[in-house]
């Protein structure tokens, strides 16, 4: 076992950071780069695991190994947040953090997952802090893409740039860690397009498997006006359900965690500080709801997007297993009544609706609506 296990199809990284944390072009600022599910966040948190090893090895085994991996070392600081944005205030607080000397004898390491959604004024005061070092402080920060960060931080920091895994090789780590059977570690892996956490979660449980395949089934049923409508609000409920699932305990603990340190429970009463609390939890659960939501239409659009990928490389021939495979006759189908020029217009039609949701906070139900229309088969293709 080493840090480094859990980075799927990236060995020229894992040399690159490995030589790094023996002191081989060794640096305070880091931009961690690459598509999602890449692994962007493991390998940062790795790279800090590395860094802060006891054996120097990033042996993955040694007490500051396992506490860095677990996000409980104390000279290891990461913000990750379900919000739409990183505010100034989370990192002044980093900053000051990285002010101080670390307890340890190596290192003080700031983590930032989502750099992408940094405020215009957390950038400047991120910037401060990277354009002065403090010594023994490293900034390691984490986004799609360089774009996605002020060019005067990204000038100052040293690029990291992960890629898409292999199928093969996501599907040779779903048998190793999760332990299933190669043939669903295959189907998981082609399905995930190498997102490692889908793949995971789909080779784990049946459910999100269920939930994926109505999903991609919906192209080949998009043939009237009304088709499009109920499938865009399928498309929405779903999520909700989803994303509900996924915070309903977590906001649980956190109003149980509130309510025992105002004493809530304890006296039975509520302090007049208490309500102010309770309304910016409120608020931010909602917030983390909402970006829950569109998380999983968004990952709904992706899935989309890999059945239309599909039948272009039906429609020219190309070689090789189709992503959804097992859906080869309804990609089939598709690819013989549209054509490839088509199909790459429904591709950038639902492109369109995720930067509607995303950037420009349009409700999904008609970012969707207007996106399944754009999706809907010529008259009489129906099978």
């Amino acid at each position: 076992m080493t840090v480094w296990d859990d980075l799927v199809g990236q060995r020229p990284v894992i040399e690159a950071l490995s030589r790094a944390a023996g002191g081989d072009g060794m640096t305070h600022a880091w931009l961690f780069t690459g598509p999602p599910g890449s692994g962007r966040s493991n390998a940062a948190v790795a790279f800090a695991a590395a860094l802060q090893c006891e054996t120097g090895t990033g042996c993955g085994t040694c007490k500051s190994c396992r506490t860095v991996l677990a996000s409980s070392h104390a000279d290891v600081r990461i913000i990750r947040t379900e919000k739409l944005s990183i505010g100034v205030d989370e990192v002044r607080d980093l900053v000051r953090s990285s002010a101080l000397a670390p307890s340890g004898d190596r290192w003080q390491i700031m983590i930032v997952e989502d750099s992408d959604r940094l405020t215009d004024q957390a950038c400047n005061a991120l910037l401060k802090a990277i354009e002065e070092p403090t010594a023994r402080t490293v900034w390691l920060l984490c986004a799609p893409t360089t774009e996605d960060v002020l060019p005067t931080i990204r000038s100052r920091c040293r690029l990291v740039s992960l890629t898409t895994p292999t199928a093969v090789d996501v599907a040779a780590f779903l048998v190793r860690s999760v332990g299933v059977g190669e043939e669903l570690a295959a189907h998981a892996a082609r399905a995930s397009q190498g997102h490692i956490g889908r793949a995971r979660a789909l080779a784990r449980d049946e459910e999100t498997r269920r939930r994926r395949r109505e999903v991609v089934s919906l192209p080949a049923r998009l043939t009237t006006l009304g088709s499009c409508m109920t499938a865009a609000t399928n498309v929405v409920e779903v999520s909700k359900v989803e994303a509900e699932v996924q915070t309903a305990d977590l906001d649980a603990r956190e109003k149980a965690d509130l309510d025992s340190a105002y004493g809530v429970e304890a006296r039975g009463r509520r302090p007049r500080e208490y309500a102010p609390a309770l309304n910016a939890l409120e608020k931010g659960q909602k917030t983390r709801a909402k970006r829950r939501v569109l998380d999983v239409v968004d990952r709904a659009l992706m899935d989309l997007v890999s059945v239309y990928r599909d039948a272009i490389a039906v429609s020219v021939g190309a070689p090789g297993d189709l992503v959804n495979e097992e859906l080869r006759a309804d990609v089939a189908q598709i690819a013989r009544v549209v054509t490839p020029e088509e199909l790459l217009r429904m591709i950038d039609a639902i492109f369109t609706a995720r930067t509607q949701m995303l950037e420009f906070n349009v409700q999904p139900q008609l970012a969707l609506e207007s996106m399944m229309v754009a999706l809907k088969l010529p008259t009489g293709a129906g099978r």
